[in-house]
Parts: C-alpha cells; sequence; structure tokens
C-alpha cells in the first residue's frame, strides 16, 4: 500500500517560514522523482518543485530562491523548505510522485498578517 503522510503545515505571518515533511512507504522512494504541487483557494493544481533521485532540483519561478526541495532515500522522506512566505503561498500543498499516480492527502499553509 502506497502512503504519502504530509506535515508541518500550519499559519505563519508574511516573511515567516515552515517546513514540510512528506514520509513515503509502499514503493521505492529512492528511485521516484517526487514533487511538490500546490492548491490554492478557488484555483487549480500549481506545480511547485521537483527533486529527482540524484538530487537535481528545479523549481516554479514563484517560489524559486524561496523554498527547497530536499530528500532523504534513507529515512523515505521529502521536504519544502518554505522561507520568505507570502501571501499568495497560501495553499494547500501535496508531495505526490504524479507519474505513478501517488499523491499525499495535503498541508495546509496560511500565510497573512
Amino acid at each position: 500500500q502506497v502512503l504519502l503522510v504530509e506535515s508541518g503545515g500550519g499559519s505563519v505571518q508574511p516573511g515567516g517560514s515552515l517546513r514540510l515533511s512528506c514520509a513515503a512507504s509502499g514503493f521505492t522512494f529512492s528511485s521516484s522523482w517526487m514533487y511538490w504541487v500546490r492548491q490554492a483557494p478557488g484555483r487549480g493544481l500549481e506545480w511547485v518543485s521537483t527533486i529527482k533521485p540524484g538530487g537535481i532540483t528545479y523549481y516554479a519561478d514563484s517560489v524559486k530562491g524561496r523554498f527547497t526541495i530536499s530528500r532523504d532515500n534513507a529515512k523515505n522522506t521529502l521536504y519544502l523548505q518554505q522561507n520568505s512566505l507570502k501571501s499568495e503561498d497560501t495553499a494547500v500543498y501535496y508531495c505526490a510522485d504524479p507519474f505513478q499516480g501517488y499523491w499525499g492527502q495535503g498541508t495546509q499553509v496560511n500565510v497573512s498578517s
């Protein structure tokens, strides 16, 4: 059974930081491309970041320089360090391997003053 369980979301003021985690099980995490995807209220899914098995990373322009994706293959865990958060970062954040159809349940991030 494949499980992706996100944690670490919450409420923070603009300029603040959060670290999201995603614990993976039931598939070969270490060889999977992993993604963070978000959905803001009333909007569609938006790609945030990708990390390849070897650690190469990609970011959406909207988060580049502020967010950092990383992975610990020994712990089967994906991370997203979020710094300098803005109100427009408010969304439900999902970790996923969408090409295999694996999605977590999401974690809510609220950025407001």
